[in-house]
């Protein structure tokens, strides 16, 4: 896992953050949403200092606020979920705006939308500061057991691949007069979908041979160990640290 693989949530950039080594911001991105996830609920104004570090890292990062605010619309169904606890969950009730809403089913959507909200932030830029091949490194770093990240590779590497075999394959179709427009299509989209899961079986078992006649035992070869010094450890600590001083605060307050 040597050469870099860009990705769309990726900015380039040469910030400080973006320099760091990938398995210290992992390890710290990891931190601050247990630390997130770890507040009480009723600690309103500590989220709002969460939110205030991590645009202190974004600036530091020198990423735009609408870069993080668009990727941010991932986590749209959680939103809509937690939009209906206060009409679904049962308990004392409280008017706002004349409508009856569940005293529980505020609190809970407020708990979601706010942690749910940090956690994704957190995640966007971990992932426009890192690379992904950068990312994997650092799960290696970690001890992620070495299957899973192997299994993760692959899958960024042969993505494009396999979708530029998808869109191959729908340039076919439509150059033979092809369009689906309803269910009586449904039958032509679903061979198609079988053909593309054989041509990615059999690619994968090619994959694997050339690889065992090269010498792959089970384990990948590192070609660019980076190593993390204590002063960048440091430096990627600050973050959860200083949320776990406000998450200490809102538990005692």
């Amino acid at each position: 896992m040597g050469a870099g693989h860009a990705h769309k949530l990726y900015r380039h950039g040469h910030s400080p953050v973006h320099t760091l080594p990938a398995h210290c911001k992992l390890a710290a991105v990891l931190c601050f949403v247990l630390v997130v996830v770890s507040t009480p609920r009723e600690a309103v104004w500590a989220f709002g200092l969460y939110a205030v570090l991590l645009a202190a890292v974004a600036a530091v990062a020198r990423v735009p606020a609408g870069f993080v605010l668009k990727r941010l619309l991932i986590e749209i169904p959680f939103v809509a979920f937690a939009l209906l606890m206060p009409f679904v969950v049962p308990g004392e009730r409280t008017e706002v705006l004349g409508v009856a809403l569940s005293v529980p089913g505020l609190w809970g959507a407020w708990n979601i939308l706010a942690k749910g909200t940090l956690g994704v932030a957190a995640s966007v830029l971990l992932a426009s500061t890192t690379e992904l091949s950068s990312l994997l490194l650092g799960l290696q770093r970690l001890r992620l057991p070495s299957l899973l990240v192997q299994i993760a590779s692959f899958m960024v590497r042969y993505g494009d691949v396999i979708a530029d075999e998808m869109r191959r394959m729908s340039i076919a179709r439509r150059s033979r007069g092809f369009e689906a427009r309803g269910v009586r299509h449904w039958g032509v989209l679903a061979k198609t979908a079988g053909a593309l899961f054989i041509r990615s079986y059999e690619r994968g078992e090619r994959v694997h041979l050339a690889m065992v006649s090269r010498g792959y035992s089970g384990t990948m070869p590192v070609l660019d160990d980076v190593r993390a010094t204590p002063a960048q450890w440091s430096y990627a600590a600050a973050l959860p640290v200083t949320a776990l001083a406000v998450c200490l605060l809102g538990w005692t307050l």
